[in-house]
């Protein structure tokens, strides 16, 4: 029985608090996953989720983040989120998300750092 996109994002969730990327990857994400950032532009496949990730830690940890708010409609879902680290904030996080059979197929990625030069 596949899970709800609510439980895959949840799921998500609790891994990236934990600071399990890999665990993320294994359980969470369809090996070719479609990545779209701001700034990054375009990527495909877990090591695109992997680089995606290593960027947004290159400005704050794992543990700096705040999820203000998850939606979810369908195989949609939305995820409003920030993080600070010291003096760097990041600010206005926006991610959408495409799951299907259980897993995010697709993923949009959003946000605006202050306080990192």
């Amino acid at each position: 029985m596949s899970r709800s996109t609510r439980e895959v994002l949840e799921s998500h969730l609790a891994h990236r608090e934990s600071g399990d990327l890999e665990g993320d990857l294994a359980e969470n994400y369809h090996p070719d996953v479609v990545l779209l950032s701001w700034g990054e532009g375009s990527d495909r496949g877990l090591d695109g989720v992997r680089h995606r990730a290593q960027v947004l830690s290159s400005y704050v940890g794992h543990g700096a983040f705040e999820y203000e708010e998850l939606l979810v409609e369908g195989e949609m879902g939305m995820l409003r989120w920030n993080g600070v680290e010291g003096e760097v904030r990041v600010r206005d996080g926006v991610d959408s998300f495409v799951v299907r059979d259980g897993l995010i197929v697709a993923q949009t990625i959003y946000y605006v750092v202050d306080g990192s030069d």
